[in-house]
This record gives C-alpha cells, structure tokens and sequence, in this order.
C-alpha cells in the first residue's frame, strides 16, 4: 500500500492532528506498522485512550482505501506530504500541512508568489493600493496567495483573475466550503482560474481556531508576505509572524499615521519589513525568479503606462477624482484642499497618499500639491 494512501488515511481519522503525526513521523515506527496497532501501541506512541480507542479500531486497509477513494472522486485533489509535487517551499516550514486538498490548477504551487493580506474593512486607500499592487505583481507574472476572505484578500484574488494573473486562495474552512457565503461566485472563479487550498478534508466542521492555522500556509507558499492595510491587531499580522518564522520576507505598505486601519502595517515597518509603494519594491527582490519578465522591463512599461492611461472612473475612485479636478485649476496647499473638500485629515490625507502611489499628483515643499 503506498505511502501517501497511509498519511491521507491517518490524516483523516478522527481525533488525529497534524501534531500527532508529527509526533508519529519522528518516531521510529513506518506507517504501514500502524494498520497492526493495538490500542496500547497507539497509547504507547502518545495518544489519549479515547483517541487511541478510535486509531485502532478504524484505521486498517479497508479504511485507508476507502478514504483514497474518496478522495479521487469529483474535483478534489489531494497533495501529500510524500508527494513528488508537494510544493518545496512549504516543506521547509515549521508546520506544514500533512496533506493539501485542491481544487484548480496545483502547478500554481510551483510558481514564483507572493501572499497579500489585510484587513477585512478596508479604507478606499487600501482597496485601491491592492488594486494597484495586485496589477503589479501579476503582470511581473507573479502568483498571488490569499485567504479568499472579504476585504483585500477579496480585493486581491478579483483583481488577479481581472488582469489574467494568477493566484492561489487558502481557506480556513474545508474545501467543499465557502466561506463567506457571498465569496461564492469567486469561490467558483477561483476553482476554474486559479488555485484553491486547505488542508482541512471535505466534511469538516469549522471552528474559529482553523483561520488563523491557514495563514502558516498562505505564508509557507509564497516568497514573501506583503501586508496591505491592517490595524494593530489585525489577523493578517498572524501571516506576517508565520513568514518570518519561515525565514520569508515581509512587506507592509505605507498608511495615514493618523489611520487605526494603518498602525499594524506601519508597525511592520517600524520592525524592519520593507516599506511598498509600488509592485516593482517587491518585484525587484525575485527577479532571479521570473524567467518571462524582468524588473526594469516593467519599470519601463509601467512609468510609460502612467503618462499615458487617461484618468477615468475606472482608475480613480469619486474621492480622487475630486482632488484631481481641485488640483486642475492649480496648485493648492493642504489647507486649502481640507477647506475646499470639508473632509476630515485622515480622508484627505489617505486620498493624497493613493493619488502619490498612483502618481498623479507630486506633493512639494510647504505641504503643497500639484497634478503630474
């Protein structure tokens, strides 16, 4: 009976965790010895009784096969940890999953990527400067890895599929769930376009603690880790911690300081995470990588693009707009702007901010703005 068959029955048997397969991968028993366990044995190697009670009365080859045979019916697949495509760079983590359940395209596991996260409330500055990062990466033909949760991972994941990109959702549900129920349309998307993950089998019931274990996985997958908008507690900042436990890089865009959706992200940077205010601060780190396209080819196309491209709805919001047609008649200082817009500092400041990244106004001494 092969290898993989073994580790997907004993991941699935009831009362098994990946810390007590961890716990039996290091001891010096092969998995196929397992099927003959008596209840002591499986005492003996550190379970409860109650947990052993059920590994030896369940777990023999005809439960091992029955659950292979489940798992090659519908468009589930599944991905084991003695696979010769489970993906390398998860296999060098702390914590990686026993076993992978997919639906999608799983060569994705084998592409240069990078996780966006965030909150799930984001500001208009986030949403857009996902938007705009997100284009980025995916046209560099980067892979971008999300929660498939609202806010940006939301953002993040559309975006991609928008432009023709790729990317990769880890859910803290079991695959045959959607959650959040309105993430359906682009949980099918998704499972056509791109990638879905989760290491949790068809069937199981969620609970809260599953969605922060997924964000070792979103990490594990990917390069580095960018953090778009998050507050101090944010559980975005959960994938952060996991990348630089994997030695991983992290990234954390820039906010209003006056922003509590942007004190988890400047803290990142207070820490050391590179500060992102355009795709190419991340590209440039993976160039060796990317085979199809390099940094200064972008760099290039996008300084071009930005003289060119007309501003229109579609690329900046009603905020944006409004600064732009008040820096039409000339420059105006940020005074004159909270004047003229009756907005709060933090709208107007956030707003600012975007129309910099997105290079279509300059800000000059004197906290003064213009339009390029």
């Amino acid at each position: 009976m092969e290898e993989r068959w073994l580790l997907l029955g004993l991941h699935e048997l009831e009362g098994i965790g990946r810390k007590t397969i961890q716990r039996i991968w290091s001891s010096d028993y092969r998995l196929h010895e397992l099927l003959q366990f008596s209840e002591q044995k499986w005492i003996d190697i550190g379970l409860s009784p109650a947990q052993a009670r059920i590994a030896a009365q369940c777990y023999d080859e005809e439960w091992v096969h029955e659950r292979y045979r489940r798992s090659q019916t519908g468009d589930i697949g599944t991905i084991t940890y003695v696979d010769e495509d489970y993906p390398l760079l998860m296999k060098e983590t702390v914590d990686p999953p026993w076993v992978m359940y997919t639906k999608g395209d799983k060569s994705l596991l084998h592409t240069c990527a990078v996780a966006m996260v965030g909150t799930r409330v984001p500001t208009a500055y986030g949403r857009r400067a996902a938007e705009i990062l997100t284009e980025g990466l995916c046209h560099a033909g980067i892979t971008v890895v999300s929660g498939l949760a609202k806010g940006i991972d939301s953002i993040c994941h559309e975006t991609a599929l928008r432009r023709g990109g790729k990317t990769i959702g880890v859910l803290g549900t079991a695959i045959d769930q959607i959650y959040p129920p309105q993430n359906a349309f682009l949980f099918a998307e998704m499972a056509s376009k791109g990638l879905i993950v989760s290491e949790y089998p068809p069937g199981t019931r969620s609970h809260p603690g599953m969605f922060p274990q997924r964000n070792r996985i979103i990490a594990g997958l990917t390069r580095g880790t960018l953090v778009v908008e998050a507050d101090a507690r944010s559980g975005s900042l959960i994938t952060a911690d996991a990348a630089l436990e994997a030695n991983r890089d992290v990234f954390a865009v820039p906010g209003p300081i006056t922003s509590p959706k942007s004190r988890g992200t400047l803290n990142l940077i207070k820490q050391g995470a590179k500060t992102v205010t355009e795709a190419s601060d991340i590209i440039e780190e993976y160039t060796a990588d990317l085979r199809t396209r390099d940094v200064s080819s972008y760099n290039r196309e996008q300084s071009r693009d930005a003289k060119v491209v007309p501003s229109t709805p579609e690329h900046e919001t009603s905020e944006e707009n409004r600064i732009v047609l008040l820096l039409e008649q000339g420059t105006m200082t940020l005074d004159e702007l909270l004047e003229a817009t009756a907005w709060d500092f933090g709208l107007l400041h956030a707003v600012l901010l975007s129309l910099i990244i997105k290079k279509r106004i300059a800000q000059l001494a004197g906290t003064k703005y213009k339009l390029i």
